[in-house]
């Protein structure tokens, strides 16, 4: 039966939920508060500069094409994917770099230059990746998992595939250096957890982008996102900006719809959120209509990511001498007592690691000719800590900044002709996501499935979740599977 739907959020998760339950036959609309959809992948424009203000690492393309298959459309119709080479330059702390890249012999060659005792590793550990692979995401990571029953169905499974070790503890059992096992074990990070502690089952993901590929929109990320609201307006559906959600509507155990703030109230049958899901329970449910999903689950039982500041900067200068690629990972010397700072005692580290995006290296489109477009982002330890911003942003910035002048970018200060920052203050705030965190709920092996906040709500049966904080979890690929999830939950009309 044809069923009216509110969805809360135009992220990746919500935007895609969205396609497929108008694809489904259902009457689709979406409340976003803010002024341009995307969520946290919002675009910020100025002075002919473009910024994806979040992920910018396109993997397992396939699901985008399923997501226009499902629509009945094909997704080279609306935007290019093109092929980045290398996928990431990951820079250790003297300054040598892996260029990790599609092609073996290179792999292998760039293990050699670093490490020649552990060329022959490589090809055991993708062996190992494939089937962490096969069984975590090609079986696993659309599967509801509702039930404990579900979870204890595929314990075996996992336990067979040492999903109990840590990322970078099963990384090391192939490769020896320490460099080396930092550049197959830092991808947790991309999703908001700490390798030391992330479940070993994210180890699929080398194999994943050697399967598929890092990939970049032309236009940048957002691109997809524009693609996505086309998309979703050409089946029918309803796209509302500056629409901020204050409450979800509950009577006798159902969502009855929302309403927004100023008071307007909109009915639906079904209600789908790809808001925070901490702040989703916490400030969106009355408490009274939440007996499993409580204020202490999320503020006590829950462990969450880390937190980010982001730099976006343009120059008019070109910096074309060949040391940066379009994606670069900068790896300080004291990455396990930097990560130690971030997750475990949540201090503000004088250290810190860097993921260095360089678009332009690949579209000239998003910065005005002549110029260079980059983020710089630094992870760092969510609001938990105690962090005082609004003193700490600028010397932070200002270390970062000089750092990257004096190893990287020359003369950057003289160069730099606009600027923009945001610190967990923006996501907290802006974003609405509990603790400022960049990626909800951390992803640990017992925060992973079943342990994960479910797709659809234990409390409210026609509540459904979509994005970063359930199952399977964050990232591009993750957020879109969790609405593969909730759109077979729901049905077609």
């Amino acid at each position: 039966m044809k069923k009216r739907i509110i969805v809360i959020g135009s992220g990746f998760g919500g935007l895609a939920a969205a396609i497929r339950l108008a694809a489904q036959g259902h009457e689709v609309e979406i409340f976003e508060k803010r002024d341009k959809p995307g969520g946290r992948a919002y675009v910020f424009e100025k002075d002919g500069f473009k910024f994806d203000a979040g992920p910018t690492v396109i993997t397992a393309p396939f699901m985008l094409d399923d997501l226009w298959k499902a629509a009945g459309k094909k997704r080279e119709d609306y935007f290019e994917l093109v092929l980045c080479n290398p996928y990431y330059r990951i820079f250790d702390h003297i300054g040598r770099h892996f260029d990790y890249t599609s092609n073996e012999e290179d792999v292998l060659r760039e293990i050699a230059k670093i490490s020649p005792a552990d060329r022959d590793a490589y090809a055991p550990f993708m062996k190992s990746s494939y089937a962490i692979f096969k069984k975590g995401f090609l079986e696993l990571s659309d599967k509801p998992f509702l039930k404990f029953t579900d979870m204890l169905k595929v314990a075996p499974d996992l336990i067979k595939l040492k999903s109990y070790l840590s990322v970078y503890t099963y990384v090391s059992k192939f490769f020896k250096d320490e460099f080396i096992r930092r550049c197959f074990s830092f991808h947790p990070l991309l999703i908001g957890g700490n390798p030391f502690v992330a479940s070993s089952i994210y180890a699929l993901v080398d194999y994943l982008e050697q399967e598929w590929g890092i990939l970049y929109a032309m236009g940048g990320t957002n691109a997809i996102v524009s693609a996505m609201v086309k998309l979703f307006e050409e089946l029918g559906g309803k796209l509302n900006l500056n629409s901020e959600v204050q409450q979800i509507l509950v009577q006798n155990g159902k969502a009855t719809g929302i309403m927004l703030r100023g008071g307007t109230i909109h009915h639906s049958d079904i209600v789908v959120s790809n808001g925070d899901v901490a702040n989703t329970y916490r400030e969106l449910i009355a408490p009274q209509a939440r007996k499993k999903n409580t204020n202490q689950r999320y503020e006590r039982r829950t462990s969450y990511s880390m937190s980010l500041m982001v730099i976006y900067f343009g120059t008019n200068k070109r910096y074309n001498d060949g040391k940066l690629a379009h994606h670069n990972i900068i790896l300080d010397e004291s990455y396990r007592g930097l990560i130690q700072d971030i997750f475990k005692t949540k201090k503000l580290s004088k250290n810190f690691s860097l993921y260095l995006h360089m678009p332009t290296k690949t579209d000239p489109s998003v910065a005005p000719e002549g110029h260079e477009t980059f983020y710089v982002l630094s992870p760092v330890p969510n609001q938990r800590s105690g962090i005082d911003w609004s003193t700490q942003a600028k010397p932070y910035r200002d270390a970062i900044m000089n750092f990257l002048e004096k190893n990287y970018l020359p003369d950057l200060s003289k160069h730099i002709v606009m600027e923009h920052m945001v610190d967990p203050r923006y996501f907290e705030n802006e974003l609405n996501s509990y603790l400022g965190t960049g990626f909800s709920v951390q992803p640990t092996l017992l925060q992973s499935a079943w342990f994960r906040p479910h797709n659809r709500s234990e409390d409210i049966s026609n509540l459904y979740i979509v994005g970063a904080g359930t199952h399977p979890g964050a990232g591009i690929p993750g957020v879109l599977s969790s609405a593969v999830v909730t759109s077979n939950l729901i049905g077609p009309a």
